[in-house]
């Protein structure tokens, strides 16, 4: 007989992998309830504890968005189009957006207040103006709902593959506003959404809601919950949500550890994933590097902190001694055009070649503020793959390598398989690269053309690593027009027929 969980004691061992044993600490003991839900994650035994409170607000969100899709079948193109252009005209209006400024001015200061980093959380103009293109980009794009993709004619009958809506599709991301917008593209594809974002930024995304989405939905006649919002600023309520069996695929972006965490409670619920937790791109700079080329890729590639800034820089033994200051130059005047000093880690096959005034301590940008610090410091050779997270002071790694092909394998085995760029002037070369570096997103200059919206004209939901396996999908960039299924819809000329 299976009974509920009502209550948890300290000590108590909890199964998890099949073959191991993890025990319930005293402080969750205590805080259990009747009525909470206790997951395990099976991948290393974590504990999580959702309140009942929360497991109600993300199952009326999923709810809300599960019965939407089931609606969405009798929304036309022009319902869809007229929603994308209403969202895009409320993000446009001085008016309506200065409510949306305002929660977004009140969640930077409250996180800047807790020594958060805001990088991300600021919603600028020029991510502003990115929104309102995105959905309008969105409003005249043929996404192909409802396509014949495939007709096969049989004796007497036929069979036609059509494109058609995944269903509900849940998304957990930190602080980026962005996404509000970005990830609305799995509606044109018959989708539809539930979203649950940081308590940095919850505020931020429910005048969003409010002002702007929420309206747009109605004024277009889409189904109400066709986009839900799970409000709630807590962990769990993201944990909840995972384990729902109503998604159809869940998309998680942030940080690395909470991001595989979350995509861990999916995959045991069943639901398939797309994760974009790590980033940081590599640059490996050829025997034949132009050093003006590769100055210039490097210093593109730092403007800012995403998942797709350089974040390891490997150059050949054999031009280390003219690329390396190329190098410090391009890394030094990434770091004045913001105003900051940079921070470099090296390996202990770079250190000889740092002249010895770069070790000094500097005042380095933190997210809590100015701290003074070496500005240069030594770095294990097996952690060329930890990602920086800066806030203005640039921040890369450094190393030497025998050849491009031991830069590749070190790709391989410690980055997480994201992004790449290689300097060279050979075709052959690039080929090469290309053939034996395992990453979704290669190229030959700067790091940072890695994103939906510009280099593919598609506002992106998230960029896949490898990390975690091979896309699930067709290519690196999650956009709203990829996520779809497959039906198949038989048609008979003749009633007489059996196997």
């Amino acid at each position: 007989m299976i009974e509920p969980l009502r209550k948890l004691e300290a000590g108590m061992p909890v199964l998890f992998g099949g073959d191991r044993v993890t025990r319930v600490p005293k402080e969750l003991a205590d805080a259990f309830a009747d009525g909470d839900r206790l997951v395990v994650v099976q991948d290393d035994g974590t504990l999580l504890h959702i309140p009942a409170a929360e497991w109600t607000i993300a199952g009326e969100a999923v709810k809300a968005a599960h019965t939407a899709f089931a609606s969405m079948g009798s929304v036309g193109d022009s319902q869809l189009e007229a929603f994308y252009r209403s969202f895009a005209t409320h993000l446009a209006d001085d008016t309506i957006f200065s409510a949306i400024a305002r929660a977004n001015s009140t969640d930077v200061e409250t996180a800047a207040s807790r020594g958060r980093s805001t990088t991300r959380l600021v919603l600028t103009d020029r991510m502003r103006r990115s929104m309102v293109e995105g959905l309008r980009l969105w409003a005249k794009m043929d996404t192909g709902r409802g396509r014949e993709v495939e007709r096969i004619e049989h004796d007497r009958w036929s069979l036609s593959q059509i494109r058609s809506g995944l269903g509900v599709v849940g998304f957990v991301f930190e602080g980026r506003p962005n996404v509000f917008a970005d990830a609305t593209g799995v509606l044109a594809s018959g989708n539809t959404v539930v979203f649950r974002i940081g308590s940095d930024a919850l505020g931020t995304a429910r005048a969003i809601m409010d002002h702007a989405l929420t309206p747009a939905l109605f004024e277009s006649g889409l189904p109400s919950g066709t986009v839900s919002l799970v409000d709630s600023p807590s962990h769990a309520a993201g944990w909840a949500m995972f384990s729902d069996p109503r998604l159809a695929l869940a998309v998680a972006r942030g940080s690395g550890p909470a991001v595989a965490q979350l995509g861990a409670v999916a995959r045991q619920s069943g639901i398939p994933v797309s994760l974009h937790g790590t980033g940081g791109a590599w640059i490996v700079a050829a025997e034949d590097a132009n050093p003006d080329v590769f100055g210039l890729a490097v210093y593109h590639s730092l403007d800012r902190k995403v998942c797709n800034t350089l974040n390891t820089a490997c150059v050949v033994e054999s031009r280390a001694d003219d690329l390396v200051p190329v190098f410090l130059d391009a890394l030094e005047r990434a770091g004045e055009r913001r105003g900051a000093v940079p921070k470099l880690h090296v390996t202990g096959s770079a250190r000889e070649l740092i002249p010895d005034g770069w070790f000094d301590e500097a005042p380095i940008s933190r997210a809590g503020g100015t701290v003074h610090e070496p500005k240069t410091e030594l770095i294990a050779d097996d952690d060329l793959g930890l990602e920086w997270e800066w806030e203005e002071s640039p921040e890369v790694t450094l190393t030497i390598v025998a050849d491009v092909a031991e830069a590749v394998s070190l790709f391989n085995g410690q980055s997480p398989r994201f992004a790449a760029s290689l300097i060279s002037s050979s075709t052959e070369a690039h080929d090469a690269f290309f053939n034996m570096i395992d990453a979704p997103f290669v190229g030959n200059g700067f790091t940072r053309w890695v994103d939906g919206q510009y280099a593919l004209n598609r506002p992106e939901l998230g960029l896949s690593n490898w990390q975690y396996g091979r896309l699930f999908g067709r290519a690196g960039v999650l956009s709203g027009d990829s996520v779809f299924t497959i039906r198949a819809r038989a048609t008979q000329e003749d009633p007489d027929i059996g196997r």
